[in-house]
């Protein structure tokens, strides 16, 4: 079977990572998202074309023979991974062989209320989930669920799976313009009791299947703001920025910070030369500091001793 693997790629948030298709042959979803960069499909709840472990296992073993200097392997799909039958299975696989390399699992999170799913998801050691609504008339409208999919049973499946879990809970928000951009308030209610090591939002940067529109990277700077300040917001869609770098006080980069730390990267997008080195002043004075946290540089307000 040809290509399940694909990469290494290299991204800040996850390092270099190998990639593990366990639908490569088509799409296989419960979800078809309005803004999906494949094209759309009928939901199903099961793979009805499936990869032999052996094949998945074989593949990847071959592939590590190249690339050893790995910080992930990222399980994924043309769909949903949580979907593959021999998924328990293979992670063990995975951890008998894959050394100090770290194990990643990209999914919509449709499964999570499962047990056996999430017994299954405990076994690696990053998991990112998605989150994309928080009532189920989004989740209907935007990521166009399979029959019986429930966003209060996918919340407190999420809320269960992270009391036992060791490993990095990680999750992701994609926004679109128009459906799911306009109330922040049930998402930070949902978080502060998740307690996620991250979140990442993000908009459209591919050709979507449907006919959807993108937010530009000042709307979902200003989205990360109207979250609460001690979620761990990132801001992950940086492609759709309509605005040059601006002239920043001391005043406004204190101002700016005090509502939401920012990475390097959005440094680099929000503010001129002359501004960054107004930062780097102010980091010297002791007014900001410079963190680093799960692979990214913060910048944010210097806690009083």
């Amino acid at each position: 079977m040809k290509n399940i693997i694909f990469g290494p790629v290299q991204s800040r948030r996850f390092g270099r990572s190998l990639g593990v298709d366990l639908s490569p042959s088509k799409k296989q979803c419960n979800f078809d998202c309005l803004y999906c960069e494949l094209e759309a499909a009928k939901t199903i709840n099961h793979y009805d074309d499936t990869v032999a472990l052996h094949e998945v296992v074989d593949a990847l073993k071959e592939a590590l023979l190249k690339h050893n200097d790995l910080d992930f392997i990222t399980l994924t799909a043309n769909g949903e991974p949580t979907l593959y039958p021999y998924l328990d299975a293979l992670v063990e696989a995975i951890n008998l062989f894959k050394g100090e390399i770290k194990t990643l699992i990209l999914s919509n999170g449709s499964t999570i209320m499962n047990p056996a799913i999430q017994k299954t998801l405990a076994k690696f050691d990053t998991v990112k989930l998605s989150l994309d609504c928080v009532n189920q008339r989004c989740l209907k409208k935007l990521d166009r669920v399979h029959n019986g999919i429930s966003i209060d049973e996918i919340m407190q499946g999420m809320l269960e799976f992270k009391k036992h879990y060791k490993g990095d809970l990680i999750i992701e928000i994609l926004f679109v313009k128009d459906i799911n951009d306009r109330d922040i308030a049930p998402y930070n209610q949902f978080l502060l009791k998740l307690q996620p090591v991250r979140i990442d939002i993000g908009t459209i940067d591919r050709p979507p299947a449907y006919d959807v529109k993108p937010l530009s990277y000042e709307e979902l700077l200003r989205l990360a703001q109207a979250f609460e300040v001690t979620l761990p917001v990132y801001i992950a869609s940086r492609k759709n920025v309509a605005t040059a770098p601006s002239m920043y006080t001391q005043e406004e980069i204190l101002a700016t910070l005090s509502k939401r730390p920012l990475t390097d990267e959005d440094i680099a997008i929000l503010m001129d030369v002359q501004s960054q080195k107004l930062l780097q002043r102010l980091l010297e004075m002791g007014q900001i500091e410079k963190i680093r946290k799960n692979g990214l540089i913060f910048y944010k307000i210097a806690k009083l001793s």
